[in-house]
């Protein structure tokens, strides 16, 4: 229990000991003054240093993006929409080695450096006292950005500021309608090349279609109808034929009856055996007539065609009719007269034997021209029947070509409607109605310097006059080795201290503490009022 008592002793000594207040005020009055003055001159060493530097005065402007006037809904921009992006661009351009040195020499800065600063040095320079700041809105855009630059002269950093912000906004023009020109152009040659693309398919199938005339897929429907128009008459030409064929075959044999007529002897009645026969013909003839009546018109070339053969066969019958009762009705014995009556026949061109050697040519002839025409009309069949045959393979011949047409033909109306919208987003870039920037507060002529900071030079002089007069205060403190208090002579003695005798001073002791406490105060004083003063002026005159 002891033993834990003397460690709480002992413990509270060294809390005691760490926070001996009476202790720190003996060393503040008795180094108070050593802690002054260094406070006072490191504070006005640097405070001297804000006046002494050369003032860098720094000129600023806000230009603001403004978005185009016209809704995108209706013309929609063909540039790069990325502000960031551009930005970077533009100014990469506009701190070029070119551009820096225009306006260097355009403003003869740098002139006091007689010559020791290259261009390149000068550039440098220049660079590093130029910034860009952007301004970014609610949703991370950027809406607006800041332009500094610093100089040695405010007017010179305020026109600098002003040609830079000029250089922005032209150069953004420029950038912007490059960019609108640039991309219309290869849109109008991409356009060109899709054109001659197109030109070139389109001549593909008009070849193609030139040379395979009939045997298109549009064209089956009208090849059927037309091959079904050809066999129906391929039909009836044949058919007509094979009546012209019997007809032939008919007349001649009326031919050689009406020649062998003169030695056919005669029946009862007075008839003759070629009567039977034309009879005989006659009743076919009728049956096909009424047979063919009964399916067509009388308008049908066939019906009209058969009521011509009965009539000329009637009349063929009469005349034999008629010739047989004149022979009759002559004397039997006049053979001479007979022969010549029958010469007179012949060359008479009314006789029936010319008429029906007339008829016989005739047929002839149409036999000839019917044998033509189904000869034609069955090449027309085969060229036909041949057209629909390779119908399928041009069918997928056409549809390749017209496969490549049609993609040729998309990729025209894209390239089309994309460089007309270009071309009109060009045109409103070229009005300046497509996104600009805008001066919102013009660049400023600085009053005050940005650097140095006369201000913050006085608090740093503070800090540092602070610590200045710390640690000369410390040190003397530190080397100091006489005693100062009791506690320090209590720490020095090997044996406890039984009793204290009170300090003796004299009249001329107390007049000296006296003067160097009002000394100290007013030390004191004439620090903080020369701080506060200089602090007062660094904060008015900047």
């Amino acid at each position: 229990m002891a033993k834990m008592n003397t460690m709480v002793d002992e413990l509270d000594d060294s809390i005691s000991e760490g926070f001996d207040v009476q202790r720190y005020l003996g060393v503040v009055r008795r180094r108070h003054l050593q802690f002054l003055i260094p406070l006072l001159l490191g504070w006005a060493v640097v405070w001297g240093a804000s006046w002494v530097l050369p003032p860098t005065y720094r000129s600023s402007t806000l230009i603001l993006v403004e978005q185009p006037t016209m809704p995108k809904d209706y013309v929609t921009p063909n540039v790069n929409d990325d502000l960031q992006d551009r930005l970077r661009s533009i100014t990469e351009q506009i701190l070029s080695r070119t551009r820096l040195l225009h306006i260097i020499d355009q403003m003869n800065l740098y002139a006091d450096s007689h010559g020791h600063l290259t261009p390149d040095d000068k550039v440098e320079q220049m660079r590093k006292k130029i910034e860009i700041e952007l301004v970014r809105d609610a949703q991370n855009r950027v809406s607006a950005f800041n332009v500094y630059y610093s100089a040695h002269d405010p007017a010179v950093a305020q026109q600098v500021t002003s040609e830079l912000t000029n250089l922005f906004i032209n150069e953004n023009l420029e950038v912007r309608q490059e960019q609108s020109e640039g991309t219309t152009k290869f849109l109008e040659n991409q356009l060109e090349t899709a054109r001659q693309t197109l030109s070139e398919q389109e001549e593909k199938i008009r070849q193609f279609k030139g040379q395979h005339v009939g045997e298109l897929p549009t064209q089956v429907g009208s090849n059927l109808q037309i091959l079904a128009g050809l066999q129906a008459q391929l039909q009836t030409e044949e058919d007509a034929l094979n009546t012209a064929r019997q007809q032939r075959v008919y007349l001649e044999t009326l031919v050689n009856q009406y020649r062998s007529f003169e030695s056919t002897p005669k029946l009862a009645g007075g008839t003759t055996l070629g009567l039977p026969a034309i009879d005989a013909e006659l009743e076919k003839l009728r049956a096909q007539l009424a047979d063919l009546s009964s399916h067509y018109t009388d308008r049908h070339p066939d019906v009209r065609k058969l009521k011509e053969q009965i009539s000329e066969t009637e009349k063929t019958r009469i005349r034999i009719v008629a010739d047989l009762k004149a022979k009759q009705s002559a004397p039997p014995d006049q053979n001479a007269a007979s022969a010549s009556s029958e010469s007179s026949d012949i060359r008479d061109a009314s006789s029936p034997l010319v008429q029906l050697e007339g008829q016989v040519q005739s047929n002839r002839v149409e036999m000839a021209s019917r044998e033509r025409t189904v000869a034609d009309l069955k090449a027309k069949v085969v060229d036909y029947q041949a057209r629909l045959n390779q119908e399928p393979v041009r069918e997928q011949q056409l549809s390749d070509l017209t496969r490549g047409y049609e993609q040729s033909k998309a990729n025209y109306d894209d390239l089309l409607k994309k460089k007309n919208e270009s071309a009109m987003a060009t045109s409103m870039e070229l009005l300046q109605q497509g996104e600009r920037f805008r001066i919102i507060d013009p660049p400023s002529l600085p009053l005050k310097p940005d650097f140095p900071n006369r201000l913050k030079f006085c608090g740093f002089g503070l800090g540092f006059g602070l610590i200045l007069g710390l640690v000369v205060a410390g040190a003397f403190e530190v080397m100091d080795d006489r005693i100062h208090d009791e506690k320090q002579l209590q720490d020095l003695l090997p044996v406890d201290v039984i009793s204290e005798i009170p300090a003796l001073s004299a009249e001329a002791d107390e007049r000296r503490e006296h003067k160097r406490l009002w000394l100290g105060w007013a030390t004191a004083a004439f620090v903080s009022v020369t701080i506060l003063l200089g602090s007062a002026i660094s904060y008015l005159r900047g």
